[in-house]
């Protein structure tokens, strides 16, 4: 049989990390065939992916954070939506975690030191995963959509951190007292509901936000996303709404959960939304699971399979 050949392609402000260097080094050493790629600007990952694919790559590794990774499974996605007569056949995909937060890396279990996730990312077994499509995107960990301005000094600490305050936001953060929700209509394979919402998560992975938890019982391959949708509500709710968002197998009066193979999303006004902490505006957005998508490098004892 002949060995895999590996495209290990980084972001570029990565790509001076000296352990990386000293890493790569060493596993060539050990004899695997690894190329390094770097990006310099948003176009560059689809023409790197395709790059290694023309060479005969077997496995691409995409070193840097959740947004990386987000740019690759969507490059794929767009390279195979081009070869639709004869279908292309992807490389596999392995991450080398090297964001701030690498929400999808930690909540998947994959080793986080350089050395060690980039020695699994090579050795590591392939599983058959979701993707979730997004219109013409894809994400592989978490959508999340906004509703409102800015979450405010006044706002609790676990409504903030449930929105996503700071730097990493689960999406257009939106403010808890003084807020204007959204109205608008969502449909899915459950039914459609019209009102208003503050905020919603669309989940294939679990956490997102530097660490928050989403949708705990989340499976990357189980052909569904975990939605969670927060309704308006009035100062004097919080402590309810607070309890609703801790809880997550049941509906409440202003917290939704619930389990999809779809899900569309109409709102009058654009509609602040991140696609794995990627800004994604859009009126009109449609969301569907993609099943066994990619084959994805992840521990076999994973949480998320």
């Amino acid at each position: 049989m002949t060995a895999k050949r590996f495209s290990l392609i980084l972001n570029g402000k990565k790509a001076g990390i000296p352990e990386i260097r000293n890493a790569v080094y060493a596993l060539r050493e050990q004899g695997y065939d690894l190329a390094v790629k770097v990006t310099w600007e948003g176009a560059d990952m689809q023409r790197l992916i395709q790059e290694s694919m023309n060479a005969g790559f077997d496995r691409v590794i995409i070193g840097g954070g959740d947004g990386s990774l987000n740019e690759a499974v969507t490059a794929l996605m767009h390279l195979q939506a081009q070869h639709k007569e004869a279908p292309l056949l992807l490389p596999e995909v392995a991450v080398l975690p090297l964001g701030t937060a690498n929400d999808f890396a930690t909540s998947a279990q994959i080793p986080t030191g350089i050395t060690q996730a980039l020695t699994f990312a090579i050795t590591g077994e392939a599983s058959a995963i979701d993707l979730i499509a997004a219109n013409d995107r894809h994400f592989i960990n978490v959508a999340a959509a906004g509703f409102g301005a800015q979450v405010t000094a006044e706002t609790p600490v676990e409504l903030k951190d449930f929105l996503g305050g700071g730097a990493y936001t689960l999406t257009g953060l939106a403010k808890a007292i003084g807020f204007k929700p959204y109205e608008g209509t969502i449909n899915t394979d459950k039914g459609s509901y019209r009102g208003n919402i503050v905020v919603g998560a669309m989940c294939n992975g679990r956490q997102a936000g530097g660490g928050q938890v989403l949708a705990p019982n989340a499976k990357i391959n189980d052909g569904l996303m975990d939605v969670t949708l927060l309704k308006g509500f009035t100062p004097i709710d919080l402590p309810k709404v607070i309890e609703e968002i801790s809880s997550s197998t049941t509906d409440g009066e202003f917290c939704f959960h619930f389990q999809t193979h779809w899900l569309e999303i109409d709102f009058p006004l654009t509609l602040p939304l991140n696609l794995d902490g990627e800004p994604y505006h859009c009126e009109q957005v449609r969301f569907e699971v993609k099943p066994k998508a990619i084959q994805f490098v992840i521990p076999q004892t994973s949480q998320l399979l």
